[in-house]
C-alpha cells in the first residue's frame, strides 16, 4: 500500500511545478491555444481548478457531491466544457488564486481524513492515495497540454509512477465506459523509467502484456497522444485492445489525439 501522506505531497508538488510554468504567463499566452480543442491555457488551469474543487466537495460533503454527479449524468458530455469555461473568465490573477486556494483545500482536507475513508467520484469511490493520485494524473496530464502548447519539454519525475498505477488498476473502467467486457484475467505491464529502473504491475506470468517506456504509458492512458507515437507495445489480443482505448480519468471515454506519425 502506498504512503498516503508521501502521495498527497506528490500531489503537492505535482501543481506546483506546473504554477511555476504558467504564473508569468502574459494575457496573450493565456488565451494560447492547447491541443485540446477549443481549450486555451486558461482552460487548462480552470479545469484543474473545477476538479480540485469537485475532488474537495467530494472530500468534505458526499451528499452535495452526489447532486453534481446528478447534474454530470443529465449533461455527460458537455459538464466539464462548462466549468472550464466559467472558470476560464476569470482574469489570470483571479483564476491563480482561486486555483491556489482549491488545491490548498483539498490537501488539507485529504491529510486530515480518517484511515478507511472512501471518497466518492464521477468513477468508482476512491481511497484518500487513490484520490491524491487521480489529482497528480489530471494536473500531470492538463500540464503536458500546456507544455505542449509553450514548446516546453518538461523532465519526467518519480512522480509518473503514481498515474501509471492508477492508468493500470482502472483498465476494466475503460471497457464499462464503452459498454465492452473487461477480460476476466489480470494483464501484466512493465514499464521502463527514464533512468533505466523497471517497475511491473499485474501477475510476472500473465500471457497478455503491456511493455513500454513509463512516460509513454503516462501519456497513453491520460490519452494525451496516439497509440501509434509511442512506443508501448502490446502482447496478446486482449491488451492490443485496451491499448486503444485506456484511459486513466473518469468520465465518458475521449475521442483521444490524432496521430502525429512515428512511434509504432
Amino acid at each position: 500500500m502506498p504512503d498516503v501522506a508521501a502521495v498527497i505531497d506528490d500531489m503537492r508538488d505535482e501543481s506546483q511545478e506546473l504554477d511555476l510554468l504558467v504564473r508569468e504567463l502574459s494575457a496573450m499566452q493565456w488565451s494560447a491555444p492547447t491541443p485540446a480543442p477549443g481549450w486555451g491555457i486558461a482552460h487548462q488551469i480552470a479545469h484543474l481548478t473545477w476538479t480540485d474543487e469537485a475532488a474537495l466537495l467530494a472530500a468534505t460533503d458526499a451528499e452535495a457531491f452526489a447532486g453534481e454527479v446528478t447534474k454530470a449524468l443529465e449533461a455527460p458530455e458537455s459538464f466539464v466544457d462548462r466549468g472550464a469555461e466559467e472558470l476560464a473568465a476569470l482574469t489570470p490573477d483571479a483564476l491563480l488564486t482561486r486555483w491556489r486556494d482549491g488545491r490548498q483545500r483539498l490537501e488539507a482536507a485529504l491529510r486530515n481524513a480518517p484511515a478507511g475513508t472512501r471518497i466518492p467520484w464521477y468513477g468508482p469511490p476512491m481511497g484518500v492515495a487513490t484520490m491524491a493520485s487521480a489529482r497528480i494524473m489530471e494536473t500531470w496530464a492538463h500540464g503536458q497540454d500546456i507544455a505542449d502548447a509553450l514548446g516546453v519539454t518538461r523532465p519526467p519525475t518519480a512522480r509518473l509512477r503514481h498515474i501509471a498505477r492508477i492508468g493500470v488498476r482502472a483498465r476494466d473502467y475503460a471497457y464499462l465506459v464503452r459498454g465492452i467486457k473487461a477480460p476476466g484475467e489480470e494483464f501484466r505491464v512493465e514499464l521502463t523509467t527514464p533512468q533505466g529502473e523497471s517497475i511491473a504491475f499485474g501477475p510476472e506470468d500473465a500471457p497478455q502484456r503491456v511493455t513500454g517506456p513509463l512516460v509513454d504509458f503516462c501519456l497513453l492512458v491520460t490519452q494525451r497522444a496516439h497509440r501509434d507515437d509511442l512506443a508501448v507495445r502490446a502482447t496478446g489480443p486482449d491488451a492490443d485492445q485496451w491499448l486503444d482505448i485506456a484511459q486513466a480519468f473518469a468520465g465518458p471515454a475521449g475521442p483521444g489525439r490524432a496521430p502525429r506519425g512515428g512511434g509504432k
